[in-house]
């Protein structure tokens, strides 16, 4: 009889593991995966194929005044000409905040 419960209740356990496993993953952005979504396409490597001047380096983005990543944030939201709108049903904040992060740590 005790044999006959070793296979379900194993199962149950592992069941149990992969649950929490997978709800604890949901909570966690990939900055990189966010920002090639949304902004790959044209800064890819930290450039900026419509723009050249516009780039993602450090310098260029001091140059237009934008430090911090809420900065970084707030142009995602209010861009300048040929860039598109992020808005909050698209970009949420938590994701365009850690966009903005990966964006900083990335392109020196």
């Amino acid at each position: 009889m005790k044999k006959k419960l070793v296979v379900p209740v194993a199962l149950f356990v592992l069941g149990v593991f992969a649950f929490i496993a997978h709800a604890d993953m949901k909570g966690k952005l990939d900055a990189k995966a966010e920002f090639d979504k949304h902004c790959g396409s044209c800064h890819a490597n930290g450039g900026n194929s419509m723009n050249s001047s516009k780039t993602l380096s450090k310098a260029a983005m001091e140059k237009d005044g934008v430090k911090t990543w809420k900065e970084i944030v707030a142009t995602m939201r209010k861009p300048g000409p040929g860039m598109p709108k992020y808005l909050k049903k698209e970009i949420s904040d938590t994701e365009a905040k850690a966009i903005a992060k990966y964006i900083l740590a990335t392109f020196k």
